[in-house]
């Protein structure tokens, strides 16, 4: 069992570092409102930290779950003079792929290593412990952290060196988009239609239409209801991520840019907490 810190208790973090306490690992956890921080040693063996140092001294792993570059960047400099010769510092971050590059040189320097380890699946996924984590970093420590992210994960894949991890997340929010885009559109032609939608979904959903977002958002979507996930403030966040990433090595992503404008349009009618499947509002009068 490893010596663990957990940075970020969050909507994900929260349960993340639960699974790494239940399965035996020794935990140290930091948030940035205490509160946060009471609430999971209430519930979870462990520790409540100070601040990220104090929580990060003495740790072999240091995870961390937070909102965006910014954030990252000022709880690494927070606990960085903590870090030592052998230690990991996994980040669970969606954030860009340069920044992942500079914090790997920094815990270098330290003779740590860095992994980038984004994760999909959402809150359902790391309350059932059940996430895909894509990542970037060294191969030995990849092997050495593996182990600890199987506390939560599903399926854990290293793609390629630093930064790679964080490009293959931003793969997974692109294709994301455009599902959610286009069964909004079907199920909004099949409304003006007159079409039954359970009928036209049992229909299609046999075939090369189905996805996961049809088979577990179809309803959802069509009642109106968008509290299952994903917030779409979230989805903005990592889609600008994308476009910045994209105009950088020059790809072209024309659908990608309409859809983040279209989350755009719904962040306007107030849903900035409404799931990704929300982008259905903005069809209906």
């Amino acid at each position: 069992m490893a010596r663990t810190a957990f940075l970020g208790l969050g909507v994900m973090g929260f349960h993340m570092a639960g699974h790494l306490a239940r399965a035996g690992h020794q935990v140290s956890v930091w948030n940035r409102t205490a509160a946060k921080s009471a609430a999971w040693t209430g519930v979870h063996r462990g520790e409540a930290a100070k601040d990220p140092a104090s929580a990060v001294f003495g740790a072999e792993f240091v995870l961390m779950c937070l909102g965006d570059d910014p954030d990252v960047r000022a709880v690494f400099d927070a606990f960085e003079p903590s870090l030592g010769a052998g230690m990991t510092v996994i980040d669970h971050t969606t954030a860009s792929a340069g920044l992942a590059r500079e914090l790997a040189a920094r815990c270098k320097t330290k003779g740590a290593h860095f992994i980038d380890a984004p994760v999909s699946g959402g809150e359902a996924g790391a309350i059932n412990g059940k996430l895909t984590i894509m990542c970037g970093g060294d191969e030995p420590a990849f092997a050495a952290a593996e182990p600890v992210m199987n506390a939560f994960a599903r399926k854990i894949t290293l793609i390629g060196e630093t930064g790679s991890g964080q490009l293959a997340k931003s793969v997974n929010q692109i294709c994301i988009a455009g599902i959610v885009q286009g069964l909004a559109e079907g199920l909004h032609f099949a409304d003006k239609a007159g079409l039954d939608p359970a009928k036209v979904i049992e229909a299609i959903s046999g075939g090369a239409a189905q996805s996961w977002q049809m088979e577990n958002r179809w309803k959802t979507m069509t009642e109106g209801k968008f509290d299952f996930g994903f917030a779409v403030d979230w989805m903005r966040k990592d889609l600008r991520i994308t476009l910045d990433a994209a105009e950088e090595i020059g790809a072209t992503l024309p659908v990608t840019a309409i859809i983040d404008a279209y989350y755009g349009e719904v962040q306007a009618m107030g849903g900035n907490r409404w799931d990704t499947s929300s982008l259905i509002a903005r069809l209906k009068p």
